[in-house]
C-alpha cells in the first residue's frame, strides 16, 4: 500500500484528506500537536482497514520530523508528504505595524522552515517511490494582498517558492503547492474570529487534491477551486 505523511492531520483539511486517502487504501503517518484529538482521528481512520501511525508533536522539532519519516519507512516508505501544519503568526490576525516579530518567526518556522526540514529527511524515500509526491498547502494570501494577512501570507509565499524550486531540482518527484481556497476551519476562526459568514467545509476541496494524485500533472502551483471547476 502507498504511504503518506500528513502534518496538521487531526482536524480540518488534514483530517479530510487523510480520510479520503484511507478510503483509497493508503497507510498513513499523521502529525498534530494535540494528542487526544490526533489519536481519536487515527482510531477513526483505522476503520477503513489501513495502518495509521499517530505521532503528536511540533513540526519545528527536528527529532519529531525524523520520527515521522521513520514511522513511514516502517510502513513501507514515503510516497506522499503533505505539509499542512500552519501557524498564523498572530491570533487574531493584526496589521503589519502590530505584528510581533516573534509571531512572524513562528509562522516562518512552522510554515516554511519545518516544511523544508521534513522534505529534506523524507527526500531519499520520495525519490525511491515511483509516485513520490510533495504537497505544500498554500493560501491565496500568498499571492494576494489582504489586510492583516501579511505575516501569514509572506510565509506561504516563501513556501510556494520553495516548492517551485524543489520541483525544478527534483524532476523525479512531483511537487505541488496547492491553494485550497476559502474554507471553514479552526485556523480561519482563530485568524478572523468576528467573521461569522459561512464557508465551505474542508472536505469539499479534497477532490481537487485527489485529482492531482490521479492525473499527476507537472510540478507547480495549483488552486483547488480551478481544479474542481475543471472536473
Amino acid at each position: 500500500m502507498p504511504v503518506a505523511i500528513i502534518t496538521g492531520a487531526s482536524k480540518g483539511l488534514g483530517r479530510a484528506l487523510a480520510t479520503a486517502l484511507a478510503q483509497r487504501g493508503w497507510d498513513l503517518v499523521l502529525d498534530a500537536r494535540t494528542p487526544e484529538v490526533l489519536h481519536a482521528t487515527a482510531e477513526a481512520l483505522t476503520a477503513h482497514g489501513v495502518r495509521v501511525e499517530a505521532l503528536p508533536g511540533d513540526v519545528t522539532d527536528a527529532g519529531h520530523r525524523a520520527g515521522l519519516v521513520s514511522a513511514a519507512r516502517k510502513l513501507g516508505g514515503v510516497d506522499l508528504l503533505v505539509s499542512n501544519a500552519s501557524a498564523l503568526g498572530a491570533e487574531p490576525l493584526v496589521r503589519l505595524e502590530g505584528l510581533s516579530l516573534e509571531g512572524l518567526r513562528r509562522a516562518l518556522e512552522v510554515n516554511v522552515v519545518a516544511a523544508l526540514g521534513l522534505v529534506q529527511v523524507a527526500l531519499p524515500w520520495l525519490r525511491e517511490s515511483a509516485a513520490g509526491t510533495v504537497i505544500a498547502v498554500s493560501s491565496d494570501a500568498a499571492a494576494e494582498a489582504y489586510e492583516t494577512w501579511g505575516g501569514y501570507g509572506a510565509s506561504k509565499a516563501a513556501l510556494d517558492q520553495l516548492a517551485a524550486v524543489l520541483g525544478a531540482e527534483e524532476p523525479g518527484v512531483r511537487v505541488w503547492a496547492v491553494d485550497p481556497g476559502d474554507m471553514g476551519t479552526d485556523l480561519y476562526t482563530a485568524a478572523v474570529p468576528d467573521d461569522a459568514d459561512p464557508r465551505p467545509e474542508p472536505g469539499s476541496v479534497v477532490p481537487a487534491f485527489l485529482r492531482l494524485l490521479d492525473e499527476r500533472p507537472a510540478s507547480g502551483r495549483y488552486a483547488a477551486p480551478s481544479l474542481l471547476e475543471g472536473r
